[in-house]
């Protein structure tokens, strides 16, 4: 069983816990994920790890409320136990001495930015990091992604912070500015990642996304979070989930993500009238 030590909401839908578990913070990588259940019964959820602490055996992780597990997941509190924490997973990210390197985050994929941000940072790197939300106040861990960063530039849909904008603008302007990027990492929403992608192949920027396929056991066995890269077939939890966002295949992945659309909204509507909030 695993501790709920901290948990707190930082914006509409979006969670953020410490939980306890020694033998994944002692082990994992900037870029690796775990997958956790609420009980016995529970989803299988795949979560990145946005940070950890080793000497404390203390993970954290950082969620949205999209279906019936994460909505589940979002009513526990301190002091109670999530029935397991599988990991680490996923190959970890390439981080070492690039140069100058652009991290490009969106929504709740800026917690997974974080720690591959944070080790490039303490590696040497010049760190630009660019943050995108429809507002302000979606933007989550700026103040902490500042502090890695040698310049963080934010870009919202509604120009209520930074750039109006999205987060292909803020690159196009560092590139138009002089500045020469030599690695790019993208985190997001997929369609975020698809036009940082293809924005970053017009500069010359060779960049890697984490993709977020629908996934099941973790650990390569199942398939089904398969992704078609460079033309060949690979399984984002063993293979990734970090891959080269030239050779993702965008299209098929976005329309994989909606296989189970309508499945999802019926589990949710069925959980939430369970429990009287609708």
């Amino acid at each position: 069983m695993f501790e709920i030590l901290e948990k707190k909401q930082i914006v509409p839908k979006e969670y953020d816990m410490w939980v306890k578990a020694p033998r994944v913070a002692s082990h994992v990588k900037p870029g690796q994920f775990v997958v956790v259940r609420t009980d016995e019964k529970g989803e299988r959820i795949p979560l990145t790890v946005a940070d950890f602490n080793r000497e404390d055996g203390r993970i954290r992780l950082i969620f949205q409320t999209v279906g019936k597990s994460t909505y589940e997941m979002s009513k526990m509190n301190v002091g109670d136990f999530l029935a397991d924490v599988v990991g680490p997973l996923g190959t970890p990210s390439e981080v070492k001495k690039h140069g100058t390197v652009l991290m490009i985050g969106g929504g709740v994929g800026i917690a997974a930015l974080f720690p591959v941000l944070k080790e490039l940072k303490k590696l040497g790197n010049k760190v630009i990091t660019i943050l995108g939300g429809r507002t302000s106040d979606l933007v989550i861990m700026k103040d902490e992604c500042a502090e890695y960063s040698d310049e963080l530039i934010i870009t919202t849909d509604d120009g209520t912070a930074g750039i109006k904008g999205v987060v292909t603008d803020g690159m196009k302007m560092l590139v138009e500015r002089g500045e020469h990027v030599d690695y790019a990492w993208a985190i997001g929403p997929t369609i975020m990642m698809k036009f940082a992608a293809l924005t970053a192949k017009d500069l010359n920027i060779p960049i890697w996304v984490s993709l977020n396929p629908i996934m099941v056991d973790g650990t390569g066995m199942c398939g089904a979070c398969r992704v078609t890269v460079n033309g060949n077939i690979k399984f984002a939890c063993v293979d990734g989930p970090e891959f080269d966002g030239h050779d993702v295949a965008w299209s098929e992945l976005m329309t994989r993500l909606k296989q189970y659309k309508d499945q999802e909204k019926i589990s949710l509507e069925k959980y939430l009238t369970e429990v009287g909030e609708m």
